[in-house]
C-alpha cells in the first residue's frame, strides 16, 4: 500500500518520442518542488508558461506548468502536472531533478490508488480508469467512461441501499419480536426483497455485456472430424492459422488465436475432431477439445451441410451454441438451414447460421452474428464495463438476497434472513471497495502503468 507521506512523481505520458511529455508529481512536497524547480509556488489551477530548471537554475526545458491544489485534483493531494517536450531524454533529466528534490518514483498505478484512498474515486471506478486505457474498441471504451464516471457504482450504491433498508427491517423484527407489532407479515418486505432480486437480474445482464466488451468473447470451434473446422478458423482469421488436410483427425491440440472483428476481441479456439479413436494423442486432442468447450462463453457447433452428423458431445454442451452449416458450396438447394433441419435434431430455437469456410459466402454473416454476441448489435445505454471479479460478487450477493426471501417465505427465523442480507452487502462492498484488504488493492493498482 502507499505511504501517502510521501511525494511520488513519474511519467505520465507513454514511452518513445512525442511532441509533449507530462510528468506529474503528488503529495505534500509539491509545493517546496515548484518552488525548486519553477522559481515560484504557482496559483493553483493557472497554467504558466516557465522554464523548468535545473539544481544550478539551467533550464533543462521550457512547458506549461499546472498545480492542482487538496483535494481538488486527481489524487485527492496537491498535484503538480509539468508538460513538457516528450523526448525520453528530456523527461529523464527533468524526472531526475524532481526526484532530487525529494519525490521518489511511483509505482504502476499508484496515483490512482491514492485518488481510491482519498476518496475521489470508489474501486470500480479506479479499475474502470485501467480499463479505459486498455480498451481495445469504441464500445469498450465508452462502456469504461461509463464505468469511471460512476455509473455502475451508482447501480450497486441503489441495490446496497436497498439491502440495508430491508436489513433494518428485519432488524426491528427482531427487536420488537416480544412486542403485539408483527413487521414480517407485512407482505410489502417479500414484495422488495422479489424486486430487488429483479434489480440484480437488470444489473448482472448490463454488466455481463460489458465484461464481454472489455475481455472479449471465449468461442470454441467443435464438431466431428473433416467438417471444416480449420478451414473456418483460416477464414475468421484471414490467414493459413491452422493446418488443413483431406485427413481425418489433422488437429490435434487445441489451437488458440486471438481476433479482432471489428476491433472486438474474440477469443476463438479450434479443437480436434470428435469421433472414437483408438489414437492415444487424438484421445488426449479429443479430452482437451471437451474442458475447452466446457469453459467457452460460446460454441460454434460445425456441421458439414453435405454430410450433416452432430457429435455426441452435442448434447452435454451447457455453453450456448451456434450451428454453423459448412460447405454449402457442396449444395444445391436453395435453402441449405432446410435440409439440415430435416435430417438432424436440431433445436427450431437454435442459431444457426450457413456458410462455405472454401468460398466466404456467408462469412459475414457468422461476423456479424459473433458481434451480437458479444453485444454490438445493441445500445450502450446502461452498459458498464465490468471484471469478473464484479459479476462474482453480484453473483454472490444476489443469491445471499434469493436465500433471505427464501427463509421469509418459509417462516424461518428472521435471523437467517438476516444474516443472509448481510453477507449479500459484504459481496457488494467487495466491488466498490469498502473493505479492508491490502492483497486485493495491491494486486490491482500493480497492474496499471507507471504514472497512473
Amino acid at each position: 500500500m502507499s505511504d501517502r507521506r510521501d511525494t511520488i512523481a513519474a511519467v505520465a505520458t507513454g514511452s518513445g518520442r512525442a511532441g509533449i511529455g507530462v510528468i506529474r508529481i503528488s503529495g505534500p512536497d509539491v509545493p517546496n518542488i515548484s518552488r525548486a524547480i519553477l522559481g515560484e509556488p504557482l496559483t493553483a489551477r493557472h497554467a504558466c508558461y516557465l522554464p523548468f530548471l535545473s539544481a544550478e537554475d539551467q533550464p533543462l526545458d521550457v512547458g506549461i506548468a499546472i498545480r492542482f491544489e487538496a483535494p481538488n485534483s486527481y489524487t485527492g493531494e496537491d498535484v503538480l502536472e509539468l508538460q513538457g517536450h516528450g523526448g525520453p531524454v528530456v523527461l529523464d533529466l527533468v524526472l531526475a531533478r524532481v526526484l532530487e528534490c525529494g519525490a521518489r518514483a511511483a509505482r504502476p498505478g499508484e496515483f490512482t490508488e491514492r485518488a481510491f484512498l482519498n476518496d475521489r474515486m470508489d474501486l470500480a471506478q479506479a479499475e474502470a480508469v485501467a480499463d479505459l486505457i486498455d480498451s481495445n474498441s469504441k464500445s469498450a471504451a465508452q462502456a469504461a467512461v461509463r464505468s469511471m464516471s460512476g455509473e455502475f457504482s451508482k447501480a450497486v450504491y441503489g441495490i446496497r441501499d436497498e439491502l440495508i433498508a430491508l436489513r433494518v427491517w428485519l432488524e426491528a423484527a427482531l427487536d420488537f419480536s416480544e412486542e403485539e407489532i408483527d413487521f414480517l407479515s407485512d407482505p410489502e418486505l417479500k414484495d422488495r426483497t422479489s424486486r430487488l432480486i429483479q434489480r440484480f437480474d437488470d444489473l448482472i445482464a448490463n454488466a455481463s455485456q460489458g465484461q464481454k466488451l472489455r475481455d472479449g468473447l471465449s468461442v470454441v470451434i467443435a464438431g466431428v472430424t473433416n467438417v471444416g473446422k480449420s478451414s473456418l478458423l483460416n477464414a475468421l482469421s484471414g490467414s493459413d492459422t491452422a493446418i488443413v488436410t483431406d485427413i481425418a483427425g489433422t488437429t490435434r491440440d487445441v489451437l488458440h488465436t486471438e481476433l479482432l472483428i471489428d476491433d472486438v476481441p474474440m477469443h476463438v479456439i479450434d479443437t480436434a475432431g470428435l469421433r472414437s479413436t483408438d489414437d492415444v494423442v487424438e484421445q488426449e486432442g479429443i479430452r482437451r477439445a471437451e474442458r475447452a468447450v466446457e469453459s467457452a462463453d460460446h460454441v460454434l457447433v460445425v456441421v458439414d451441410a453435405s454430410r450433416p452428423e452432430l457429435p455426441e458431445l452435442d448434447q452435454r454442451i451447457d455453453a450456448p451454441c451456434t450451428y454453423v452449416l459448412n460447405k454449402v458450396d457442396l449444395l444445391a438447394a436453395a435453402d441449405p438451414i432446410a435440409v439440415v433441419a430435416n435430417t438432424l435434431p436440431i433445436d427450431a430455437t437454435a442459431s444457426v447460421v450457413a456458410l462455405s469456410a472454401k468460398t466466404g459466402e456467408g462469412l459475414a454473416e457468422l461476423k456479424q452474428h459473433l458481434l451480437s454476441l458479444a453485444g454490438q448489435d445493441r445500445s450502450l445505454e446502461g452498459i458498464y464495463l465490468a471484471r469478473r471479479r464484479h459479476l462474482e460478487g453480484l453473483h454472490t450477493a444476489q443469491a445471499s438476497t434469493e436465500r433471505a426471501l427464501e427463509h421469509l417465505q418459509t417462516g424461518a427465523l428472521p435471523e437467517l434472513a438476516a444474516e443472509e442480507l448481510r453477507l449479500g452487502l459484504q459481496a457488494l462492498d467487495d466491488i466498490t471497495g469498502r473493505f479492508d484488504s491490502e492483497d486485493l488493492l495491491g494486486e490491482i493498482f500493480s497492474s496499471f502503468c507507471i504514472g497512473k
